[in-house]
């Protein structure tokens, strides 16, 4: 029986050594090929990009190196995490203090009276506690008062016209 000599040999231990290294090259290269196509699914959410990539690795080994290069840096799952954190952590900043003028859109803690940019009123001070409220809202929940559409009316004070002298139950001490 007859082996088939690889690049001219005839000796047939070293024909079959060199058998054997193509039989590894080709399985390496079969195993890259496969390699490719699972990190390309992996990376990439277009499957044109990824057949391309599998494409790209049918030629022995160089087609590999290539796509290992210019492959996406991240999974698919990592930037979806990713996006999903940060979309926790805008929720989060929008639980805290602060919110958009619904004006302007400018930045408002949850106790502006006004917006610093349009200068438009955003709440209502309470009439007893002097806190920031809600218009809509029938009782102030710091102070517990009942609030009201139009303030109290406060006692003013009257102003001495310059004729009248202060009585002596008026007059300061001296």
């Amino acid at each position: 029986m007859e082996t088939v000599a690889v690049f001219g040999i005839n000796n047939d231990a070293l024909n079959t050594a060199v058998n054997v290294l193509i039989l590894v090259l080709i399985v390496i290269w079969a195993a890259l090929i496969w390699w490719t196509f699972a990190d390309a699914r992996r990376r990439i959410d277009d499957p044109i990009l990824i057949g391309c990539a599998v494409a790209a690795s049918l030629f022995p080994f160089v087609g590999t190196i290539v796509y290992a290069i210019v492959r996406p840096p991240e999974y698919l799952d990592d930037v979806r995490l990713r996006e999903l954190e940060l979309q926790t952590v805008e929720a989060r900043l929008g639980e805290l203090d602060y919110a958009l003028c619904a004006h302007c859109d400018y930045p408002v803690r949850s106790d502006f009276l006004r917006c610093p940019s349009c200068m438009r009123r955003l709440k209502e001070r309470c009439y007893s506690c002097g806190k920031p409220i809600d218009p809509t809202w029938k009782l102030c929940p710091f102070c517990e008062a009942e609030t009201a559409t139009t303030p109290a009316p406060r006692a003013r004070r009257r102003r001495r016209s310059q004729t009248e002298q202060p009585t002596e139950a008026e007059a300061p001490p001296t």
